[in-house]
């Protein structure tokens, strides 16, 4: 597990074996369950969070408590509310295990110290950003311009292995489209 880790890290930034040690001195282990919460809305965001095995959702809730799934998050993902994460601010989303999921776990505490401990870093946390936020970019992109089966055959392209760990309705929830819709283009 703790070389998952590390392969995910120098996937953008390398690492001698002493960096590697003082960065893992930062991060926690965690399993959790299958239905189990990392985070609930309404609670304090204590960790960002890096999947080693399982799957997780990211869920907004609206007013009528419908709700929205913002994200997916695998193995060599990260995940967290990180609006409230960063403003260490109670959560507006949750993120619930769909599979048992194990995670490093990396508080706002440590994530400063290791950015002023290792200053690379901060360019690799710096490159996960960037990467996320061209990501969204492209998902509410694809939301406003494609139609609901251009958004499926989108996502069976970049994410195979996705469509066949979430149930049917999270990915009509996901891709914004009914249950009925999305079989449509299953069946």
């Amino acid at each position: 597990m703790v070389e998952k880790l590390r392969e995910h890290i120098q996937k953008r930034v390398p690492l001698t074996d002493d960096e590697f040690a003082f960065v893992l001195a930062h991060f926690t282990l965690k399993t959790y369950k299958k239905h189990q919460f990392l985070i609930q809305e309404g609670e304090p965001v204590r960790y960002a969070y890096f999947v080693i095995s399982g799957l997780l959702k990211l869920v907004y809730t609206d007013e009528a408590g419908k709700q929205h799934i913002v994200s997916f998050a695998m193995e060599d993902w990260w995940e967290t509310d990180f609006q409230a994460f960063f403003a260490q601010s109670t959560a507006t989303l949750s993120v619930e295990c769909l599979e048992d999921t194990v995670v490093f776990c990396l508080s706002l505490e440590n994530y400063h110290k290791l950015c002023d401990g290792l200053q690379k870093f901060e360019r690799f946390f710096l490159q996960l950003t960037i990467a996320g936020s061209i990501a969204a970019q492209r998902r509410i992109l694809s939301l406003l311009t494609t139609k609901a089966k251009e958004r499926y055959e989108q996502l069976l392209n970049q994410y195979p292995t996705l469509i066949q760990r979430v149930p049917k309705a999270l990915l009509a929830s996901y891709l914004g489209v009914s249950r009925e819709t999305l079989s449509r283009f299953t069946d």
